[in-house]
């Protein structure tokens, strides 16, 4: 893994060093007080993807990020950004996405744009309710005899052949826009609003081999878990406003600030007509305590989503629903988005709580190809609950018609009758930082409770996780 990790940082930098900035070399080039070069003007950054993913695989593919920081005045925030990949999984899993981060487009606003159509394979999938749902880790649920569906169902603890349990095929087309603007009546207040669409395909998983296994999907989908009007996804469209305090000195690295939102978010059933319309509140706080200048930053995230009212789909029900967010997966909890080194969407509920804690150190401070460089470090600790259940009173009685081994079997499958508690995780990371606006992160975390996943977890990718 450290050979992955030193291959990856080394071949974003040498990539990285064909960038062009359209300042032209015979330009003077200026300094601010910290002596980093004031960046102007455009700055691409082509790049190839190669990353992972513990949940996911090894990615790969290729990657654009095109800065522009106007005149240099408020370095190291940028006038806009935009960003283009097209990357996969080794583990079944594509990427292809456009995003835009504009803040000039209306004069003193944030304008922000995200198109992406993404594919999952083997989308995880643990059940409802956190530690309501059991983990079997490394076995697989089939049919004792594989020609009839009615005969018992067998659990099979079988290390040579994979698992899929814990997984459905997912493809999601997204598209979210939305903005903010000062208030005017308080510094750094902002009202926020925005439009998202979602249009969302599931099936079992197709892949040779696997005929005999049955998943957890499948045994919700019987039980009546998971409707037959939305066992196959669907479409959702979301309205939301949202209120924005915001005193961080940079969106990419920041050092020190405050970011609160709220969200409101109404998704009206006006596509599908299965009446599945729902109001959602999402509450966010970000905190970045400068502890030694801007060397050493104590950071923190609390966040809360939760179903007001109305019925939500079980496709919808983990989707954050955030007006602005940095990373390509939108899924909590569970994962690089929200909980590190816990299965990735392992704790579903209508609503949920979280809260990430770093300790952030900019160790080494250098310039290198006409940029703006920082190494550095972080120690972690992520935790997060259900706090208020989904289809719990279901779940406890949900029964397959079968035989009584069989029912037995399920029903361990579906409900421990354990109360849920807190998920909690650990670990470290290493950062490096261009022009305070482009992060090249790789990350580790371990679950402190098995249930949640066994083993370090690994994650290579791109910026802070908030």
């Amino acid at each position: 893994m450290k050979k992955i990790l030193f291959f990856f940082i080394a071949l974003s930098l040498l990539t990285v060093s064909y960038a062009q900035n359209r300042e032209g070399k015979k330009k003077e080039k200026k300094y601010n007080e910290k002596g980093e070069i004031i960046k102007t003007g455009w700055v691409f950054g082509p790049l190839p993807v190669v990353g992972f993913d513990s949940d996911l695989g090894f990615q790969y593919g290729v990657t654009t990020d095109i800065f522009n920081y106007g005149n240099g005045k408020n370095y190291p925030k940028y006038d806009f950004k935009m960003n283009f990949e097209a990357s996969t999984y080794t583990k079944g899993s594509s990427i292809l996405r456009f995003y835009g981060d504009f803040g000039n487009v209306i004069p003193k606003s944030k304008l922000f744009l995200d198109v992406a159509y993404l594919t999952d394979k083997k989308y995880e999938f643990y059940g409802f309710n956190g530690y309501a749902a059991p983990f079997i880790d490394n076995a697989y649920l089939s049919y004792v005899n594989p020609l009839d569906q009615d005969s018992p169902v067998q659990i099979v603890d079988d290390p040579s052949v994979s698992s899929f349990l814990y997984n459905f095929y997912r493809r999601q087309i997204r598209v979210v826009t939305g903005f903010r603007y000062p208030i005017g009546f308080v510094d750094n207040l902002y009202y926020a609003a925005g439009i998202a669409f979602y249009n969302i395909k599931i099936d079992t998983v197709r892949l040779n081999g696997i005929e005999n296994q049955i998943s957890l999907y499948e045994l919700y989908c019987k039980t009546g878990l998971i409707k037959d009007n939305e066992k196959d996804g669907g479409s959702v469209t979301q309205l939301r406003l949202g209120l924005i305090y915001d005193t961080r000195d940079n969106e990419s690295d920041p050092a020190k600030g405050l970011y609160v939102e709220g969200t409101l978010t109404a998704a009206p059933d006006i596509i599908d007509k299965e009446n599945y319309s729902y109001l959602t509140l999402t509450m966010i706080l970000q905190h970045y305590i400068p502890v030694y200048n801007d060397h050493l930053t104590f950071a923190y995230r609390l966040g809360v989503q939760s179903v007001l009212a109305g019925n939500i789909p079980f496709y919808a029900v983990s989707n954050l629903n955030t007006m602005f967010y940095k990373k390509m997966i939108t899924e909590v909890l569970g994962g690089i988005t929200s909980i590190r080194g816990i299965n990735r969407n392992s704790v579903i509920g209508a609503g949920v709580g979280w809260l990430n804690t770093e300790l952030r150190y900019r160790a080494l401070r250098f310039k290198f190809i006409n940029q703006n460089w920082i190494i550095g470090c972080n120690l972690l600790f992520d935790a997060g609950m259900v706090i208020k259940d989904y289809r719990l009173h279901e779940q406890e009685n949900a029964f397959v018609g079968l035989d009584e081994n069989s029912s037995e079997i399920v029903e361990n499958l579906l409900y421990t009758r354990e109360r849920e508690s807190l998920h909690t995780s650990m670990g470290a990371g290493l950062k490096v930082i261009m022009n305070r606006s482009f992060v090249v992160s790789a990350e580790c975390a371990h679950a402190l409770n098995e249930h949640d996943g066994n083993g370090l977890k690994f994650y290579i990718g791109f910026n802070y996780i908030f």
